[in-house]
């Protein structure tokens, strides 16, 4: 099964700004009119501007947020009423863990969202193509995953997002529904390039850390301690951090959270499949 079959196409929509983007907009356009016409008010003018963008910099540092855009942090009530989540998975394709990760959730009869690195996955398709045979779809998490994605110029963003789109679509045949940024950390530029790829921004209604904490029963607690239907999980398939044992977190978290999953009576499936455009797995 290819993640193009009964998905479809990611279709372009016309960019409206963001309330906050909007008048972030109007306050420069305003500054530049009046600096022209009193030129001797340059100093309330920069201070004005400045405590605009802290403004925009609290809201990047802010990934469960909507400031900056729609921000999808739950499924739909629809979603929930079937007893679904979605497990998420981070910084892949990993030719060690993702596999396992695989496994685990043929094991529970499960499907999950992939949110690809571009540049992991033109290195390892064949492990693209193995998330995406086993009925998992295949998402955007941008090119390199560079810790400054958040501080891109426009066409930066843009040349990143559309190389992703690129190269998944070529293992795939179709590019991502779903776009989610490096470390969450989302740009004020972004939603523009969103907009013209087709993608809809999704962060998490939890995250278990497991890329930054090894000890497995934390991380366990953190996904698990109110889990509740609708819930967008976040995990990474990139084997960063490891157990003190040596075991990549994510495999020794997931097969404890598959299993209260299933004593809750709740089950992941993909993005595409809880919001109504996409197959059941």
């Amino acid at each position: 099964m290819t993640q193009s079959a009964g998905n479809p196409a990611p279709q372009p929509w016309p960019w409206r700004p963001a309330p906050a983007i909007a008048v972030s907009l109007l306050l420069h356009a305003a500054a530049v009119a009046t600096l022209v016409a009193s030129p001797g008010l340059w100093a309330w003018l920069i201070g004005g501007l400045a405590a605009n963008h802290l403004l925009l910099i609290a809201a990047v540092l802010w990934p469960r947020g909507r400031i900056l855009g729609p921000n999808l942090v739950r499924l739909p009530a629809a979603a929930a009423a079937r007893n679904e989540i979605s497990l998420t998975f981070d910084d892949g394709p990993d030719t060690e863990v993702t596999l396992q990760v695989l496994d685990l959730l043929d094991r529970y009869q499960v499907q999950g969202s992939f949110f690809c690195v571009g540049e992991k996955a033109a290195a390892h398709p064949e492990v693209v193509r193995e998330i995406a045979r086993r009925g998992h779809s295949v998402e955007n998490h941008s090119y390199r995953h560079s810790n400054a994605f958040a501080f891109y110029g426009l066409s930066r963003l843009r040349r990143d997002v559309e190389s992703t789109q690129a190269v998944i679509a070529g293992i795939c045949g179709q590019p991502p529904l779903y776009f989610r940024a490096p470390m969450g950390l989302r740009s004020p530029l972004l939603d523009p390039v969103l907009a013209g790829c087709g993608l809809h921004y999704v962060s998490w209604t939890r995250r278990g850390y497991d890329a930054t904490i090894r000890d497995a029963e934390s991380v366990l607690q953190r996904l698990a301690g109110a889990l509740a239907a609708g819930d967008i999980l976040l995990l990474h398939d990139s084997g960063r951090s490891r157990t003190r044992d040596g075991v990549p977190v994510v495999l020794a978290v997931l097969p404890k959270l598959l299993k209260r999953m299933r004593e809750q009576g709740l089950k992941s499936v993909t993005l595409a499949r809880a919001l109504g455009n996409g197959p059941a797995g």
